[in-house]
């Protein structure tokens, strides 16, 4: 998605430069490495889950994938949201929105299939008490309506959800940031702070729960990313500071001291909103969200890092990264089969583990899949004799 195209220039003096085009692939792997994360996470009870960083942080791969989002989708569209062809990108992003959308229903319906068939099956009825599937079957045609509204959310099946709102949210960022990216900032800023303060959240219509990732919240981040990524567009750099770097080093080694050893009970809120002195993962409290971006920090300005992950177009890394919606629909899937499983061998982890690797295996295996088909579809006809 981050398909970097670069005009050629004179510098002051001149001299003309030899300018870089092609994919740049290092969000690819990034994302892809989120995506992995992710699945492993939604497989609750097995032994890899345990070693994914939200054990080591206040943040998990939820916010990194938010924030590499807005950073493709910053180098994707800032650059085209110009006047006579804002009409045409916003409607294509509103058809990405829709597809968004059609998605987050498919893995819901599949996940009820999922659920109730492995009740039916092995006779396990308790199945329909997990992940928040229990208010549809008991009111079948309001959860209906209630699902595909987005009034009702199941266990595991909301990002999708929340990311189809910010694209319809989208085209007014972008035109924010056309006109004054700290505009855009400020208001962005101040509605995850009101939507902290106020509780202001989209709700559910069959209990009385919300959404479990607040896109008045999450907003936030993924404009961040947009902002970051149209700067560096615009010819700006990130700041690279000694001083910023040591804080975020420091911010990272406390978390993760904090969750390691569980300091939940130590209250330094002095009085201040919780959506400030937090761990809300619902209104992305600031402690979850200066975490994501000190690890952002660090892995865009230590350069190891940027070497290890700028790699070839054919690393398996980046072909999942580069399917990225699909590869996601294919590990919920996955992961909703998973726990089923789990929960029918009364939580074994060592079977819940040997799943989750196979599990990783697949989703290498899919995105080779998703590449050669893309290759097949693309290859010119064959001549006849």
């Amino acid at each position: 998605m981050l398909q970097k195209t670069f005009e050629g220039g004179n510098d002051q003096r001149g001299v003309a430069h030899p300018v870089p085009t092609g994919r740049d692939t290092r969000l690819d792997v990034f994302r892809a490495l989120c995506l992995l994360t992710i699945f492993v996470n939604h497989v609750p009870g097995q032994y890899l889950e345990y070693l994914t960083h939200k054990n080591f942080g206040f943040s998990d791969s939820a916010e990194a994938f938010v924030l590499i989002s807005g950073l493709s989708v910053g180098a994707a569209y800032s650059g085209k949201f110009l006047a006579g062809g804002r009409l045409a990108l916003t409607l294509k992003i509103w058809r990405r929105a829709l597809a968004l959308y059609v998605a987050h229903i498919m893995t819901s319906v599949v996940t009820l299939a999922i659920f109730a068939g492995g009740a039916l099956y092995f006779g396990r009825q308790e199945l329909i008490g997990e992940i928040n599937i229990r208010p549809i079957v008991e009111q079948t045609e309001q959860g209906i309506v209630a699902m595909v509204l987005l009034g009702h959310q199941l266990g595991y099946n909301n990002i999708l959800s929340m990311y189809a709102v910010l694209f319809l949210l989208l085209p007014g960022f972008l035109w924010l940031n056309a006109v004054r990216p700290r505009l855009l900032f400020a208001f962005s800023a101040t509605l995850w702070l009101a939507a902290g303060c106020f509780k202001m959240v989209p709700y559910n219509f069959l209990d009385d729960g919300y959404w479990f990732l607040n896109p008045w919240s999450w907003q936030f981040l993924f404009v961040i990313g947009i902002l970051c990524m149209s700067h560096v567009r615009r010819g700006g750099s990130l700041p690279r500071s000694p001083w910023l770097l040591g804080i975020s080093v420091a911010y990272l080694a406390i978390s993760a001291f904090w969750v390691l050893f569980s300091w939940w009970n130590i209250d330094l809120s002095f009085g201040l909103p919780a959506v400030l002195t937090g761990f809300d993962k619902t209104f992305l409290s600031l402690t979850r969200l200066l975490h994501v971006l000190a690890l952002a920090y660090i892995l865009a300005t230590v350069p190891v890092f940027s070497r290890l992950t700028r790699v070839g177009s054919n690393h398996p890394l980046v072909m999942i990264g580069r399917h990225s919606l699909a590869v996601f629909i294919f590990g919920t899937i996955l992961a909703m089969a998973g726990q089923v499983l789990l929960l029918v061998t009364d939580r074994d982890r060592i079977i819940g583990t040997i799943f989750v690797i196979g599990g990783i295996g697949l989703h290498f295996a899919y995105a080779y899949y998703l590449e050669w088909l893309k290759e097949v579809s693309v290859a010119p006809p064959l001549k006849a004799a």
